[in-house]
């Protein structure tokens, strides 16, 4: 029985009043939502709050589940609403994210970033994650969410399009957009140290 198999037998439990099978979802999935939340709510205070609110829209919504994507991606569909009505309500900017030079690495144009290990290179490293957050936190809504989902929370093309509610198409279109504004806000700085490191 696989991950989805599991999930869908506690949806179908909770479904008929087995309120003890929706306590093993929230237990399942409340670290991997808070994660997700930590990436648009500014303060860690709120993110319990904010979780709360998501997993008690889902338990009042599971009775229309029908299964016919994962729970986990129904659910994260619910946690970047409800995260975005959060941002909207209390008109605040989402926060810088917790991109390490591994995560920066994902994007063209940081592999720099794996060749040097001295003090200048650390310098870099901090750089580019602070290029990376400014640039993903200035994105259009959509296009953070696409590649927040993408690239920090490693969710599929397929898994992407559900919890946006939109087609494949439109999420490689956001996604590769949200690329683009990062390689294009990292090129000077990655120019810069290449020069500097090619005139040694």
């Amino acid at each position: 029985m696989g991950e989805r198999d599991i999930d869908l037998e506690l949806v179908r439990r909770v479904q008929k009043g087995d309120k003890a099978a929706f306590d093993l979802l929230v237990l399942k999935y409340q670290h991997k939502i808070a994660h997700l939340f930590l990436r648009f709510v500014k303060n860690p205070a709120d993110v319990q709050d904010v979780a709360q609110e998501a997993f008690i829209k889902a338990y009042r919504g599971l009775k229309n589940f029908r299964g016919d994507s994962a729970f986990y991606t129904w659910m994260y569909r619910i946690a970047v609403n409800t995260a975005k009505n959060f941002l909207v309500s209390n008109r605040r900017k989402a926060p810088h994210g917790t991109v390490d030079s591994q995560e920066a690495e994902q994007y063209d144009g940081a592999d720099l970033l794996r060749d040097y290990a001295t003090p200048e290179h650390e310098l870099l490293s901090n750089e580019v994650k602070e290029v990376v957050h400014r640039t993903i936190n200035e994105l259009p809504e959509e296009l953070k969410v696409a590649i927040t989902l993408r690239e920090l929370e490693g969710l599929s093309y397929l898994e992407i399009s559900q919890v946006m509610e939109c087609p494949i198409g439109t999420v490689r279109s956001r996604i590769f957009r949200a690329r683009e504004a990062i390689d294009y806000n990292l090129k000077p700085l990655l120019d810069e140290t290449e020069e500097h490191y090619g005139n040694e």
